[in-house]
């Protein structure tokens, strides 16, 4: 953690121009001292077992549950909570300096570029939103689309990135296809079979094509730069990105991926406040991307990324603490991340691979999964599998039905071992 990525130093530079009492002043101090302390003690290594405990006694979550689901909702730490109370604490003592004042928003530049350094994009290119589904709906209402142009994406979309399409569809004119994604072989799919399944779907009516960074049922990695780049090759105009599933947990350069939007919600995987997003608008998409919030006249509009986050009162809180989070995650340090990440998946490949009950569905190579991942109990129904793990180990995961019909597991950083051993234990206990 260095200091141009620490927005806290910001805020307590913000907070000392403005015209607060010292006692407003010293409680951000405080505040400043708490969280820095708590998030430099990390001393994080993925193959530190000790380490790993440490950690996770920064989290609230319950010790009845082996928590499995953070690719539904994360959960923050402990140092991002308090800092998140902090600043709620600050706002009430002085509410029209700080909600209208300039503090909150000279802090949030510095969290923007933040957080454009880790997508690896310009801070211009970065709207603070309130989730990725908003993002999508900025592209669905306001891009210039109509009679015979068509929306493509496939089968595990997620709704988030599809409905918008689908409801805009029949005001606007446009079309929405959907083709299937074979889950079943989610195992055994290459790289080039992945682009193959989205190059041969297109049309010559094509205009967008969607797809998910990382799936929210496998966890397959699609090739980002790859798909876009033969996307375009064969006529599509815009290509736009699901990221509420990679940011945070795999490296993401937007820079040269070649896509137009990407959108994310940090709740997941950066462990941030809930009620926040990140949409990246390249800034070729920008002049032909209209507003869908308007609070500020249209000469006041700067043609960056910012003019798609044209709230009025807003939770500025919230936004600072995101800058917290952003400082626990660079405290962890990205290597150890990707090596303790790694080591949960193929702790999980390990285990299922060694019963013969259990099927893995989710892919077999680390550079093209993630911790999201499905597993199949042979003649179960994932749905009620995963109601009684729920009930007898406190198994908190998401369970799909359909075709699939799987646990999608998806464990943490903070995840040790032995929980993910005793659900396991537990699963195979419940196989036929």
């Amino acid at each position: 953690m260095t200091d141009k990525t620490t927005s806290r130093r910001g805020f307590l530079h913000a907070i000392s121009a403005g015209s607060v009492g010292g006692a407003v002043l010293g409680r951000a101090q405080a505040l400043d001292a708490a969280i820095t302390g708590a998030i430099g003690g990390l001393h994080f290594r993925a193959d530190d077992a000790s380490a790993v405990r440490r950690l996770k006694e920064q989290y609230f979550l319950s010790r009845d549950l082996i928590y499995l689901n953070h690719a539904s909702i994360g959960t923050a730490p402990r140092p991002v909570v308090d800092a998140h109370a902090g600043y709620l604490a600050l706002c009430e003592s002085h509410p029209s300096l700080y909600v209208w004042g300039s503090v909150w928003r000279e802090v949030t530049e510095r969290i923007r570029a933040q957080a454009a350094a880790l997508l690896r994009c310009a801070a211009d290119d970065l709207a603070i939103t309130h989730n990725t589904t908003e993002g999508f709906n900025i592209l669905a209402h306001g891009l210039p689309l109509g009679a015979g142009d068509e929306i493509l994406f496939s089968s595990i979309n997620h709704s988030g990135a599809a409905v918008p399409w689908d409801v805009l569809a029949r005001d606007r004119g446009f079309s929405v296809r959907r083709f299937d994604f074979p889950v079943d072989r989610g195992a055994e799919l290459t790289t080039e079979e992945v682009v193959a399944l989205h190059v041969d779907a297109i049309r010559p009516e094509t205009r967008v094509l969607v797809f998910p960074h990382v799936d929210n049922m496998i966890g397959l990695r699609h090739p980002l730069k790859e798909i876009a780049a033969a996307a375009k090759a064969r006529g599509v105009e815009f290509v736009f990105v699901d990221g509420a599933q990679s940011v945070g947990m795999i490296p993401v350069d937007l820079s040269a991926s070649d896509v137009d939007a990407y959108a994310m919600s940090p709740h997941k995987w950066l462990q941030s406040p809930k009620g926040l997003g990140l949409f990246y608008v390249s800034e070729a998409l920008r002049p032909r991307l209209p507003r869908m919030w308007h609070k500020t006249a249209a000469r006041g509009m700067d043609g960056t990324a910012r003019d798609y986050e044209d709230y009025s009162t807003r939770a500025w809180p919230a936004v600072v603490a995101l800058g917290d989070a952003l400082d626990f995650q660079d405290a962890l340090g990205e290597q150890e991340k990707n090596r303790r990440y790694e080591s949960l998946w193929g702790r999980l490949l390990e285990r299922v691979d060694a019963e013969p009950k259990l099927v893995w569905r989710s892919p077999r190579e680390w550079t093209s999964s993630s911790v999201i991942m499905a597993v199949e109990v042979r003649g179960a129904s994932a749905p009620s599998l995963g109601t009684e793990l729920l009930d007898s180990v406190g198994g908190v995961v998401r369970a799909f039905g359909g075709s699939l019909n799987a646990l999608r597991i998806s464990p943490n950083l903070m995840t040790t071992e032995e929980e993910l051993d005793r659900f396991m234990d537990a699963l195979v206990a419940r196989g036929v």
